[in-house]
């Protein structure tokens, strides 16, 4: 099955992770042809701040914090999407925390927050996308890295993780156009 996906002018985007860096600049360039943007991340404040600069350039925007790690994430952010703007046409996926430092000096309490925020956390949000755009047809954009097929020194546990996120993302990918469901992945 072909999915159409509208004109960027005419979506609502989420995007995790868009208190700085790619989602930041994504959110931004977006809004800029002027789809309507949900900002995504745990730092409220930052958020409020993006969110409001991208308002004062024209665009539309509204922000929400949220700890991608937590079960019920993908769920609230929806229904803050729907209220504000109505359902989601894409759902960017850019949420991640890192670790610079040797894998052995890793604690295993390291390992998981950069696996529950970066693996569990986009599998969460794209299996909840997925669901939601089944029906309406859509784009599921999930951020990986060049990490995502090779591994840097002192980034071992994000390069895992990225990994992990490549291998899911095709998964669902495959599985989605096997189901020939309206969904770009």
């Amino acid at each position: 099955m072909s999915v159409r996906l509208k004109p960027l002018s005419e979506q609502t985007i989420v995007i995790t992770g868009a208190s700085s860096g790619i989602g930041l600049a994504t959110a931004r360039r977006a809004a800029e042809q002027g789809a309507k943007v949900v900002l995504v991340a745990r730092n409220d404040e930052a958020l409020q701040e993006a969110a409001h600069m991208i308002e004062v350039r024209g665009g539309k925007a509204k922000a929400i914090a949220a700890d991608m790690a937590e079960d019920d994430a993908p769920a609230r952010i929806g229904a803050f999407c729907a209220e504000h703007f109505g359902p989601f046409d894409t759902w960017v996926n850019d949420a991640a925390a890192a670790i610079y430092a040797k894998v052995e000096d890793t604690t295993m309490e390291e390992h998981r927050r950069v696996f529950d925020v970066g693996y569990f956390g986009l599998v969460n949000a794209s299996i909840f996308a997925a669901g939601q755009l089944r029906e309406r047809g859509g784009a599921l954009i999930n951020v990986g890295s060049v990490l995502s097929e090779r591994t840097m020194i002192y980034q071992g546990v994000y390069s895992a993780m990225k990994h992990a996120v490549r291998g899911f993302t095709d998964a669902l990918r495959m599985e989605l156009e096997a189901d020939e469901a309206p969904v770009s992945v």
